[in-house]
């Protein structure tokens, strides 16, 4: 049976589109590998309502809400290829065969690449973070660093300065312009020059940043502005188009979250510069009207 929408992505952002699409009595596929972006996090904040659960245990009770609805179905398993054009889409899922549908939602999110530091990646998402605003509270002031990976981790040391007392490492980038230190300096921010070699087990439970000239420093927590990455070619191979932001390249869209391929749309971190789970569930809910609106007023309504 084609289905009017097939969401590659189960997350926030593709639950939220696949939600408003049921309550319209839609047909919908979710297609999921089960890998959401924030399942290094074991608490999830700034989720109004939500504070304190894990995104797992949101995600969860979203998806047995969901499946309530009869015209709903789930398969996890991951997308090999999509192809056609709007009303005639097909994708080839692994273990799974071909599944055709009218309309096309990629929601399946980016990868974030960490700088390859000895000692980072084991504590993603624990003592090493990416947003203030979603562990900051949590880390209780005290010393904190930031590691520089562009030219926006000044702007954001600016930022974490408001959660206690800032280190930026510059680790090889160069060093800001004029007006950047100075807003540096009014933030308390202090700047340290050199690579990073290690992220080691410091003194009470802190995180111990090790320089290559040997220097070393204790913070509570160390925030790095990861290199973000879309998940898959499948974007790429509808011919989707892209721009650049300040995270990295993400997909173009409009208001209603549609791409530059008709009948193909795109919500949450694959299309937006920054999010949370609040401004990805928005952008899912805007994919969902913009999908059946697009449902509604076509020749096949």
């Amino acid at each position: 049976m084609q289905q009017d929408a097939i969401i590659i992505g189960g997350g926030f952002a593709g639950l939220s589109a696949a939600y408003i699409l049921a309550r319209a009595r839609r047909h919908v596929t979710i297609i999921d590998t089960g890998t959401p972006r924030n399942r290094f996090a074991a608490r999830s904040h700034g989720v109004l309502g939500h504070d304190g659960k894990s995104g797992g245990e949101i995600l969860s009770e979203a998806r047995a809400q969901l499946l309530a609805y009869p015209t709903v179905t789930f398969i996890d398993g991951e997308v090999d290829s999509a192809a056609g054009a709007i009303d005639d889409f097909h994708v080839s899922i692994d273990g799974h065969g071909t599944i055709a549908t009218r309309r096309l939602l990629l929601a399946s999110g980016i990868e974030d690449r960490l700088p390859d530091i000895p000692g980072l990646r084991e504590r993603w998402g624990k003592t090493v973070l990416h947003c203030p605003y979603c562990h900051g509270y949590e880390i209780g002031g005290g010393p904190i660093g930031v590691l520089a990976t562009h030219p926006m981790s000044a702007h954001q040391a600016a930022v974490v300065a408001d959660w206690g007392t800032v280190t930026l490492f510059t680790n090889g980038m160069p060093e800001p312009d004029e007006a950047t230190l100075a807003l540096l300096e009014r933030r308390g921010v202090s700047l340290q020059p050199g690579a990073v070699s290690v992220i080691e087990t410091g003194t009470c439970d802190m995180q111990r940043v090790r320089l290559e000239n040997g220097r070393t420093f204790d913070v509570k927590a160390l925030f790095v502005a990861a290199d973000l990455h879309i998940r898959g070619t499948i974007a790429e191979n509808l011919g989707c188009a892209m721009e650049d932001s300040a995270a990295g390249k993400i997909l173009t869209t409009d208001a209603i979250k549609a791409t530059s391929i008709p009948g193909v749309y795109a919500a949450g971190d694959i299309a937006r510069a920054f999010g949370n789970i609040t401004l990805v569930s928005a952008d899912g809910v805007m994919a969902g009207l913009g999908m059946h609106q697009s449902l509604m007023f076509s020749a096949r309504s």
